[in-house]
């Protein structure tokens, strides 16, 4: 098969398989009686990361630690340029007066900390993955004391419920199938096209692989704004940038060791201060010139700002 046919038929299964494994955990949680607060800040948060792990991990596998690294810096410029742009091109958004107590935050100090690590040696090592992991469980156990103490401000947005014991053991099983070999295409696709073109594979997971893992949460904020809906909110997609960081990149460097190669230098000298630079920008985007509200121009100045992302990160070559 050509390697683009490859690569949309895993993005294709890994957004199948995604969903499968969220509807079934959703499910599991409930019929081991777990609150449903435990269960939307816990269980759909990881199922919902699955995609992102298992490409990851693949890929660190299989000696492509570009395409694991990339994935993940290109998610996270693209969960908030991209999704959270175009999102708000459709429509304002609110943002949450505590987004910036708590959430945004600890974004920051996840990115802040992935920075360090890897600009100390150029990789991420074992007991690097395993202070990640922890910094995850510290944020999560914070997280839970918070919903508790404000259980009306915690919205769950789960999808239709897999209830019987069969129907829970059969999207599991489609799920994890769907996972693994979506896994497979998407990095055997991104690696063929990488190496037909001459480029790292590092650029092809910043673009094309980031965008793919990012499409659900795109389309499901554009169909909710055009319903006129609450879309997706900017709490969700700075908890997937942190998942993306630390369970992640967290688990990925424990099982294999990230090492940067030479020609995917880019991810440490350009890709990363994007990410930095993008999750910053929320900042004084909540407050100028109209104080917490995500307005239309200030999507537009997001999209374009990802378009010149892209672009910048294909012109090096």
């Amino acid at each position: 098969m050509h390697p683009i046919i490859y690569l949309l038929a895993g993005l294709a299964l890994l957004v199948l398989g995604g969903e499968f494994l969220v509807r079934s955990s959703v499910g599991l949680s409930i019929k081991l009686n777990l609150s449903k607060m435990i269960i939307g800040l816990t269980v759909v948060s990881f199922a919902t990361s699955a995609p992102e792990l298992i490409v990851s991990v693949q890929s660190a596998m299989n000696g492509f630690s570009g395409l694991a690294l990339g994935n993940i810096i290109g998610s996270n410029i693209a969960n908030i340029a991209l999704v959270l742009g175009a999102t708000a091109m459709i429509g304002s958004l609110a943002i949450d007066k505590d987004f910036f107590k708590f959430n945004w935050p600890w974004m920051m100090g996840f990115s802040v900390l992935l920075y360090i690590m890897l600009q100390s040696g150029n990789n991420l090592v074992q007991w690097e993955g395993g202070l990640l992991l922890v910094a995850m469980v510290i944020f999560l156990v914070l997280l839970i004391r918070r919903a508790r103490k404000n259980p009306e401000e915690l919205e769950i947005d789960a999808p239709e419920i897999v209830a019987s014991w069969w129907n829970i053991i059969l999207f599991l099983s489609l799920g994890g199938i769907s996972l693994w070999l979506g896994s497979e295409w998407l990095v055997k696709g991104a690696v063929d096209i990488a190496n037909s073109l001459g480029i790292p594979e590092s650029i092809i997971a910043v673009s094309m692989v980031a965008i793919g893992t990012s499409v659900p949460e795109l389309a499901a904020s554009i169909i909710a704004a055009v319903k006129k809906e609450k879309a997706i909110s900017l709490g969700n997609l700075i908890g997937s940038n942190i998942f993306n960081i630390g369970f992640v990149l967290g688990i990925t460097s424990i099982i294999q060791p990230i090492e940067i190669a030479t020609k995917s230098m880019g991810l440490l000298t350009n890709d990363i201060y994007w990410m930095l630079a993008i999750a910053f920008c929320l900042l004084p985007l909540a407050f100028i010139p109209k104080r917490y509200v995500i307005t239309r121009f200030k999507g537009v100045l997001l999209v374009v700002t990802y378009c010149a992302f892209l672009f910048l990160a294909f012109s090096t070559l």
